[in-house]
């Protein structure tokens, strides 16, 4: 249950997520009056919702899947102009589920002049009357050149040399690597990508994915593509199993799940091995000296976690397809590990320490057959947050499945790998409730999460889904005791496991992408939430709350509340047009939106539309205010500046380590010389804002720095900056000037505008 930790060619990921969700990242404005009819009892007992039966995802026949595929895959050209995607691009069915409602949710990979596009996948929601995107990268998909200036032998040998660096042995790239476009961080590049074969260090099969810049040979990104992670068996005790009778042999081929297939790999460490056959169909006595017992073991898994994804989620196997992965006992000697393949599609598991401690436990088989499910539909990339929402993925449904198996001989828990004792002492590899009792994992989110190892920065969203499930606090199920904090100090209401699992699966086949990370798994869950139980229902809160508790987005608070508006300022004469978002969890209930303060010529609608045409230059406060149906109120207090400012919104893009550009605003029949603090606000967008170099131009050429290169790796600009421009007349041509000195990453100036 191990995987080698990637590592990224600068010192931060760029993820940049376009989620259609509800506005869940609302900060909440001051109440008074009537408290609203959020629960009233947040932090106590468990809140008990059932779930929108049109929202839940219809189980599909493998006919009825590919009848949709091949629908999606003859409308894609089209899905794909809907979405403005270029000429050069085009889009590769996945996946597609349904809704009972007929909302259609289309899982699409990405190709680039014919080359696949590693960090392009995006998820298309139609239904309801509209269609809607969740995209992996919101970036602009194009490279200056699709001819590589690296040569394929050299990112071959690169990328060995990177394997052999990790600790790998017997390295090895089968074929030649294939050339992709890299658009999961930073600016899209032409890529090469390799995959290393071979063993990892701890004797797992190796799959290392090494993608290298086609122009410059730099390492771009690299990850691990194998996931770690009647009869009686050593761990589930006595068990019903799935065989065949063939002739007067009976096989351990479970005809009522695809024809899954356990095997023996006596030791080996390659191939499928000797199918598991027996007599009497009577396997294992419980002990490991019995090979059979292992194999109880593995086909139970197996056949349990076939089980619980098609009885909660109607899910027709690990891909959705109706087709069976197998499975191998007795890999290696003295391997110390399970780990599941998307290449072979198949689960493996090792024998442990002296090949007597195999670890073929329920929450290892779910754990690691899952890694498969996360595959089929979002792809979280195992790296950085993606990575430990990956790992953690798998945690949870190890978890759902033990709860939906309910075995005597493994008492459902939230812990993780406590049957197989793969310390010597007895404990867990991890505990769901808090995570740090283990020593390493993570119990809440910041900012370093990304860097360290995906099974330690799991713990968070294991942390999260255990409160989600049971709540905060001291208490015991299934005769486990749990104690679980929370970052803010403030209690979280549990709702069960069984709408906790509901709330993750939708996420994860629904919402979530490859490069999704902590912040885009509360919008997902917020969202799959809203989907299932309504919006500021009580059980959305309570996930709104399990997220605050581990320090990722704020609580919800009860009744009204208003989204922040910033500061704003606007020019005399300029038409204004601004949108006061607000909410309240009081269900069904209406609001009405007022207004104090505002300049003369603006008004607010009965909706919160601020509009109309300043007239009169000066800076007031505005006292926005909000009511709903029962009473409940909020507030929200802003400045608002009217001046003489003129500004240019045409959009320009920046050439990568280009020339520089200019966008031009000409201020007219204005006498006199421009102030000592002239105030110049930009707005440009462009990952990592250390490439530029941004100036303001004088109408007699005089050039003001207002960026010089500094910023280092945070994107974007968008400040305001005071020069002092008094030698410079106010009437005549202004310019902004932008240039871009850093090959990569590339932008475009939004807008700007100048107070002289």
């Amino acid at each position: 249950m191990s995987r080698q930790h990637p590592s990224s060619h600068r010192s931060r990921y760029t993820f940049a997520l376009a989620l259609t969700a509800i506005s869940t990242l609302l900060a909440t404005g001051v109440q008074t009056g009537t408290a609203g009819a959020a629960p009233a009892a947040r932090g106590h007992g468990k809140i008990l919702a059932t779930p929108k039966s049109g929202a839940a995802q219809v189980p599909l026949t493998p006919a009825r899947r590919a009848a949709l595929v091949e629908n999606a895959t003859d409308k894609a050209a089209a899905t794909a102009r809907t979405l403005g995607l270029g000429a050069k691009e085009k889009l590769v069915v996945k996946d597609v589920v349904q809704d009972a409602d007929g909302t259609t949710h289309t899982r699409y990979e990405r190709t680039y002049a014919g080359m696949p596009v590693l960090g392009g996948d995006l998820v298309v929601h139609t239904g309801k009357g509209r269609t809607t995107s969740t995209r992996a990268t919101g970036a602009t998909l194009t490279v200056p050149a699709t001819r590589p200036s690296v040569t394929a032998g050299t990112a071959k040998t690169r990328a060995l040399t990177a394997a052999r660096r990790a600790g790998a042995k017997a390295a090895e790239i089968d074929g030649t690597p294939r050339r992709v476009v890299w658009a999961a961080s930073g600016k899209p590049a032409l890529a090469w990508e390799s995959v290393v074969g071979g063993f990892q260090h701890d004797g797992t099969p190796s799959e290392l994915h090494v993608i290298t810049d086609a122009r410059t040979g730099k390492e771009l990104f690299r990850y691990q593509g194998v996931e770690t992670g009647t009869g009686t068996g050593q761990f589930n005790g006595t068990v019903p199993l799935g065989t065949t009778l063939s002739g007067s042999t009976y096989q351990l081929v479970d005809g009522d799940r695809a024809g899954h297939r356990t095997y023996d790999l006596n030791q080996g460490t390659s191939g499928t091995g000797t199918l598991f056959t027996d007599d009497n169909d009577i396997w294992g006595d419980g002990t490991p000296a019995d090979r059979q017992t292992a194999g109880v073991d593995v086909a139970f898994g197996a056949a349990a976690t076939w089980d619980y994804y098609k009885d909660v989620f109607g899910r027709n196997g690990i891909r959705n397809d109706g087709v069976a992965a197998y499975s191998r006992a007795h890999y290696g000697n003295n391997y110390v590990n399970a780990f599941w393949s998307d290449t072979c599609f198949c689960m493996t598991y090792g024998d442990g320490s002296g090949n007597t401690h195999p670890l073929t436990a329920l929450d290892v088989a779910a754990h690691e057959m899952s890694h498969g499910v996360t595959s089929a539909t979002a792809g979280l990339t195992y790296s950085g947050e993606s990575g430990g929402l990956n790992e953690a993925t798998s945690d949870i449904f190890a978890a759902a499945v033990e709860f939906h198996a309910d075995l005597p001989a493994d008492v459902p828990d939230y812990l993780v790998g406590e049957k197989i004792d793969i310390n010597g002492d007895g404990t867990p590899l991890r505990y769901m409730d808090k995570p740090s009792r283990d020593g390493t994992s993570r119990d809440y989110w910041d900012s370093s999460l990304g860097n360290i190892d995906v099974h330690y920065s799991s713990g968070p969203a294991n942390h999260f889904f255990y409160l989600l499930s049971e709540g905060s606090g001291a208490k015991t199920v299934n005769g486990v005791a749990y104690d679980s904090p929370t970052h803010d100090g403030l209690p979280v209401t549990g709702i069960g496991i069984e709408n906790a699992q509901r709330i993750w699966y939708r996420a994860l086949t629904t919402y979530m992408t490859s490069t999704t990370n902590y912040a885009g798994a509360r919008t997902a869950t917020l969202q799959a939430a809203a989907d299932l139980f309504g919006a500021y229902s009580p059980t959305y809160l309570a996930v709104s709350d399990a997220w605050a508790a581990i320090n990722v987005g704020p609580r919800i608070a009860p009744g009204v509340n208003i989204a922040a508006t910033a500061d704003q300022t606007s020019g005399v004469g300029d038409q204004v047009s601004l949108q006061i978002d607000a909410y309240t969890t009081n269900s069904g209930s209406a609001l009405t939106y007022s207004a104090t303060g505002l300049p003369d010529g603006l008004t607010i609608s009965p909706t919160g539309l601020i509009s109309g045409t300043p007239t009169t230059v000066g800076t007031q406060d505005v006292k926005v205010t909000v009511t709903d149906d029962t009473g409940s109120t909020a507030t929200r207090t802003f400045t608002w500046r009217v001046a003489k400012l003129y500004g240019n919104a045409t959009r320009v893009d920046i050439p990568d380590a280009g020339a520089a550009v200019e966008s031009p605003v000409t201020v007219a029949d204005r006498d006199g010389n421009a102030s000592t603090a002239t105030e110049v606000y930009v707005k440009i967008v462009h990952t990592y804002r250390g490439d530029l170099t941004v100036d303001l131009v004088g109408p007699d050429g005089k050039v003001y720095s207002l960026l010089n290169r500094s910023g280092g790796s945070a994107d974007n600009v968008d400040q305001t900056f005071v020069v002092d421009a008094s030698d410079q007349p106010v009437s005549g041509t202004w310019k902004l000037r932008v240039q871009d000195r850093l090959a990569r990453d590339v932008g475009y100036i939004e807008k700007w505008y100048l107070i002289p």
